[in-house]
């Protein structure tokens, strides 16, 4: 019987254990120490080469402490997933890059929530200046 190859659905989990992981600053080799495999395998996993069990799934998420369901969430057509043709590659792309790990973790330092939501405005009036073309209000939430 041959084993069922990875689909768009394990790409975008791996991509979410990638966007913890690079959170946490947490480099491939520890986390797979600390899961108990290979860093390569941790390579595989994040670019959705190799599935993740059940129980791993788990176990990442308990090491990267969040909910087992975090690796799922965001994932409006979780069996159509498409990284290229929905433009999720973009802000994919983003979300793991130094720039946003930076910007995240300065965001999170900000306790105030009137703060908070200034600087988020801030960054909406800035987008439209510079793209008055794209919609910077969130479809679902409307923010």
């Amino acid at each position: 019987m041959k084993a069922k190859s990875p689909t768009s659905i394990d790409a975008y989990v791996g991509s979410r254990v990638r966007a913890r992981r690079k959170l946490l600053r947490l480099s491939q080799v520890a986390l797979a120490e600390r899961i108990g495999v290979t860093f390569q395998q941790i390579q595989k996993y994040e670019k959705g080469i190799n599935r993740i069990g059940a129980s791993r799934l788990q176990t990442i998420a308990e090491t990267l402490g969040v909910p087992v369901q975090f690796f799922f969430e965001n994932d409006t057509e979780p069996t159509t997933y498409n990284l290229v043709s929905n433009g999720r590659d973009d802000l994919n792309a983003f979300l793991t890059s130094k720039d946003a790990q930076a910007l995240n973790r300065a965001f999170m330092a900000i306790e105030s929530p009137a703060i908070r939501q200034k600087l988020v405005a801030l960054a909406k009036s800035l987008a439209r200046n510079t793209h008055p073309d794209i919609d910077v209000i969130h479809p679902e939430t409307g923010a």
